[in-house]
Order: C-alpha cells, then sequence, then structure tokens
C-alpha cells in the first residue's frame, strides 16, 4: 500500500505508520501472522490474547510473527526495491483479567518490546508504569470520559474509544462517534475509534471527527491472515448488521469471569436464543438441595455448557460464540488484510 498525506495524522507519524489503521487485538483472531500483514500494509498490527491467551500462545504468535517477517525480506533480497517495503512495528493487546490469572503473560509481552502495549477490561492500571520503564508505548480501551481521565492520569498514551457498535467485549455505554467527541473534549492527546468502523465512508467520518486513528475488527476478522476458524468465518460472511447481540451467555456458560461491565457482542445463535434470557438458570451449579426443581435446573444448566463446550471444539457456530461488530454487514468476503485496508484508504482519499 502506498503513503497517502491525506491519511497520516500526527499520531501514526509518530508511532512510523503510513496509515492511521489499528488491527485490533482480538483473542483467536489476531495472531502473528495478521499483525505482521497489517503492518505490510501500513499499519500497526496487533497480536491479541483473549480468555484464552497463555505464555505459550504469544509466544506462539510471536514466533508466527518472525517467520512472516522473514518472508518479505527474503523477498526483497530476491528482488530488490521492487518488493513491498518491510513491515512496520506490531503491538501485543492482552485483557487484564487473563494477564492476572496467568504469571508471565504481561512479563512476555514486556520482554517482547512491543511497539504499542494494550491492556484493557480492567481498573488497575500500574501496567502502564512497567511499560513505560520499558521504553514501550501504552493503550487501554475507554468507554465514558471517566474512563478516560483515569487513563490519561496513568500516563496511558493513546486511549481507544470503543464504541458500543463494536464486536466482542467492551461496555455497551455509548456509540463510537458521540464517544469520541466526548473524550476528545474531555481528554488532551491521541485518540483512536473503535467500533462498527467497517467502510472507507467510516474511517473518513471518524478522521474528520478528530480520531488519530481507527481500531479496526471486524472489519479484518474474515482476512486471509487471521486465525478466525472456518466456521465463524462463513457465519461472519453470512451475517447482516442487524444478526448481533449484546449478551453475556457466552461467558457464563464457558465459565470465564468477565466482570460483568463487559459483554460481548456476537452473532445471534441457537445458544444466544434459548439462554440469553436464562442466564440465571445457565449460571446454576449443581446443588445437593433434594428439591427436584433445582437439580432439574443445575442438570439443565451442566448439559448446556457441555453442548457448548462441544460446539466451541467442533467450530460449530450455530451454538458457539462468534464475535461480531455492528458493521459485519459489510464483511462478504475473505481477502487478504493489504487489499482491505487498500480499499479503505484508497476510499477516504476520494471522500
Amino acid at each position: 500500500m502506498t503513503e497517502d498525506a491525506g491519511l497520516r495524522t500526527d499520531w501514526s507519524d509518530a508511532m512510523g505508520l503510513r496509515v492511521p489503521i489499528v488491527n485490533a487485538p482480538m483473542g483467536g483472531v489476531a495472531g502473528g501472522r495478521l499483525a505482521v500483514a497489517v503492518a505490510a500494509a501500513g499499519g500497526l498490527g496487533m497480536i491479541g490474547m483473549g480468555s484464552a491467551g497463555s505464555v505459550e500462545a504469544l509466544e506462539r504468535e510471536l514466533a508466527a510473527a518472525a517467520l512472516e517477517r522473514e518472508l518479505p525480506a527474503l523477498e526483497r533480497e530476491l528482488m530488490g526495491n521492487a518488493a513491498a517495503p518491510a513491515p512496520g512495528p506490531i503491538g501485543i493487546g492482552l485483557v487484564d483479567w487473563v494477564a492476572a490469572a496467568r504469571p508471565g503473560l504481561l512479563d512476555l509481552a514486556l520482554a517482547a518490546k512491543p511497539a504499542l502495549l494494550s491492556v484493557s477490561f480492567g481498573t488497575d492500571l500500574s501496567w502502564a508504569a512497567r511499560a513505560h520503564a520499558a521504553g514501550i508505548r501504552t493503550a487501554t480501551q475507554v468507554y465514558t470520559v471517566e474512563d478516560a481521565r483515569r487513563a490519561r492520569d496513568a500516563g496511558i498514551d493513546v486511549l481507544v474509544a470503543r464504541g458500543l457498535e463494536g464486536g466482542g467485549h467492551g461496555a455497551p455505554e455509548l456509540a463510537t462517534l458521540p464517544l469520541l467527541e466526548a473524550v476528545l473534549d474531555a481528554v488532551p492527546g491521541p485518540v483512536l475509534a473503535a467500533g462498527g468502523i467497517g467502510s472507507a465512508r467510516g474511517v473518513a467520518a471518524m478522521l474528520a471527527a478528530g480520531a488519530a486513528g481507527v481500531w479496526l475488527g471486524t472489519a479484518v476478522a474474515a482476512a486471509e491472515e487471521s486465525l478466525l476458524a472456518p466456521g465463524g468465518r462463513r457465519a461472519l460472511l453470512a451475517a447482516q448488521g442487524t444478526d448481533t447481540i449484546v449478551t453475556r451467555v457466552f461467558d457464563v456458560g464457558m465459565e470465564l469471569p468477565w466482570p460483568q461491565r463487559f459483554p460481548a457482542r456476537v452473532l445471534r445463535n441457537d445458544f444466544t436464543a434459548r439462554w440469553h434470557d436464562r442466564i440465571d438458570e445457565l449460571s446454576a451449579a449443581a446443588t445437593s438441595e433434594p428439591e427436584p426443581a433445582a437439580t432439574a435446573r443445575a442438570d439443565r444448566a451442566a448439559a448446556a455448557r457441555a453442548q457448548l463446550a462441544a460446539a466451541n471444539a467442533a467450530d460449530d457456530p450455530r451454538i458457539a460464540p462468534v464475535d461480531a461488530g455492528q458493521g459485519v454487514g459489510l464483511v462478504t468476503a475473505v481477502r487478504p488484510v493489504a487489499e482491505i485496508l487498500g480499499e479503505l484508504c484508497s476510499g477516504v482519499a476520494r471522500a
């Protein structure tokens, strides 16, 4: 992708990017291959460690990124300057409670010296001081002006204003544009826009509103280079923007300790249809009470959790969760990420 001066922002220049686009560090989607592909296209590629993040998983994706970087280097060596430019920087994104529960994960992320370290979904921002001591820039997602002020007070370098349209976990407080405007008015420094951005018009609108860049998730989730499983990929391509729901049903069903403030926007499926309005029943634990009704509730919940675990293992999106934002209807084909970003950027240039 060629550099377009019309897409440059002060923040993207400071980060050494050719375009002000960052891929969201989506767990199970944004691996090393996707991060390097985004970086090669001129943006900031992010490796994501989600609910299943671990030291071993991050080591694997860092190794994958290193391998992906070797390929264009060999191409440049063989073809000279006619080959694509070297991939730019990549970052790492962690989930606060996952990093706290898995010793060594934050240490490994810091040791990798990413261009940007993002830790979100928590209230303890002390990790930012460790990152700064290591010379690493920091980011976190915010959902309200109060979140933004706390993050700025903690010295976070760039805020990600994530609106309720976004896929995956987040606090459904405000839509992206009102949130972006409120945060820009309230705190100094760069702010990235996230949530429901899937077209050149969307990118242009956020940059025109003052965003230092955009943070894209669903728009690149089905890219050739993503880790998304085939069943989830097919479900994304078939979905419309009205096919999503904000729910805690999968976190409860998988017994994941996500804070209640952060439900997930996912594709509607058979599991959400059955259990979204019955979360209390789904969370019912085994009981020694002699009451038959209590025992029956616990048995139904256990069966549902077992069904969900089997669907996750089988990549069955009829039951298993598929994160998706409201821009999912714009995702219609599996394409290389360079093509996706190139189309977005060329469209912005024409806007």
